[in-house]
């Protein structure tokens, strides 16, 4: 048996676990509203992350008309604020 750092371990976890889509949802919230600003942050409901989809909720429907024109410059800002390609879709409800 191969000995691991905690940290390999926890990212092995991580990768085989259905937490992780909350743990990446719950980074993106932590820097959401540097993403997008302080008046989108406020409006946004909620963030989910399934099976790489970034899922936009929000109930103001000009704020939703202006996430879905940008969705690609979303995915780009959220995959360079985490250090990586996750995101590879943005779904706004």
């Amino acid at each position: 048996m191969g000995e691991y750092s905690m940290r390999d371990a926890i990212q092995q976890f991580l990768n085989k676990s259905q937490i992780k889509g909350s743990i990446q949802a719950l980074q993106i919230e932590d820097v959401w509203e540097d993403i997008m600003g302080k008046t989108v942050a406020r409006y946004t409901e909620k963030l989910q992350i399934i099976n790489n989809r970034l899922i936009i909720t929000t109930s103001v429907a000009p704020l939703k008309h202006e996430l879905i024109y940008q969705k690609e410059k979303i995915k780009l800002r959220v995959n360079e604020a985490l250090g990586k390609n996750i995101i590879t879709e943005v779904i706004v409800m």
